[in-house]
């Protein structure tokens, strides 16, 4: 193990709910995601979220059996972060059973963690069901891992319009995990902190919005609601296509920013022209 990676796993158990987590898949073997929200009473975004960051930093193995995610612990990787921390120290005697450990496993789970911060994106809507969906899959399917998309409504409807579903289906965009959502789930002291909230409705925008955790950056992306599209199908789906290719056009522009490299005011107003810009094609 490098200090790179003993890095990035000090981090990943470096909060009380992830570090319980992973003792607690240590200590009672594999088991789906579902009993291990329900044992800790974790809104699912936030033990996704806990989950993913576990699971990057080669901490968790995932698979799937039928419809359930099953996650296990890796307790190798801590024996070989504790040969890391003992090495040439207090006269210890070195961990030699970790030689065996496939150690291209664990540098292949967190490759690129430690050479870009990783930043937490809230998509919101009213409803949850239709934008802020598209955009939280959109971002997810184009970031690849730079970005963590979260989205919320501040009065949900509790289902994904399906035209949503289908679009996404049809780009190649996966959606599991998706779901119609309050944004109260992203206001608790265990939700992900926050580094940037978009609003892509107009209602969304002109609401109270909760403290969010970390005191993130927020900008309005407006977007034309598909969902109020008139006539048949075609002409709905060809809607929902509008939105997501004026959100898809957003998010690129958002992900070559030079974000650490602007100051707040800057990156406000980056975030804000953004907003003003429409579709290619």
């Amino acid at each position: 193990m490098d200090k790179s990676i003993a890095i990035t796993v000090l981090g990943a158990l470096a909060q009380d709910t992830r570090l319980d987590i992973f003792r607690h898949l240590a200590q009672t073997g594999p088991q789906p995601a579902g009993q291990v929200g329900e044992r800790f009473g974790l809104p699912l975004a936030t033990l996704s979220f806990h989950l993913k960051t576990l699971q990057q930093a080669g901490l968790l193995d995932c698979r799937r059996e039928g419809r359930q995610l099953i996650y296990q612990a890796r307790c190798e990787v801590i024996i070989e972060l504790m040969a890391y921390l003992t090495e040439h120290c207090c006269n210890l005697p070195a961990f030699n059973s970790i030689t065996a450990v496939p150690i291209e496993t664990l540098t292949r789970n967190v490759t690129g963690m430690n050479q870009e911060e990783v930043y937490n994106v809230l998509f919101l809507c009213t409803g949850n069901s239709a934008r802020s969906i598209l955009a939280e899959a959109a971002m997810n399917h184009l970031s690849q891992g730079r970005f963590r998309a979260f989205s919320a409504g501040s009065f949900p409807t509790g289902k994904i319009n399906p035209f949503s579903l289908k679009l996404l289906a049809l780009q190649g965009i996966p959606t599991e995990g998706l779901r119609s959502k309050s944004w109260n789930e992203f206001a608790t002291p265990d939700s992900p902190l926050l580094d940037f909230v978009f609003t892509v409705c107009d209602n969304a925008a002109g609401e109270v919005c909760p403290i969010w955790p970390g005191q993130p950056m927020s900008a309005h992306w407006g977007v034309e609601d598909p969902a109020a599209a008139e006539g048949d199908d075609a002409m709905k789906m060809l809607a929902f296509r509008k939105a997501l290719r004026e959100l898809e056009n957003r998010i690129r522009i958002f992900m070559n920013l030079p974000i650490k490299s602007l100051d707040k005011i800057k990156l406000k107003s980056k975030l804000d022209e953004i907003g003003q810009t429409l579709s290619e094609g």
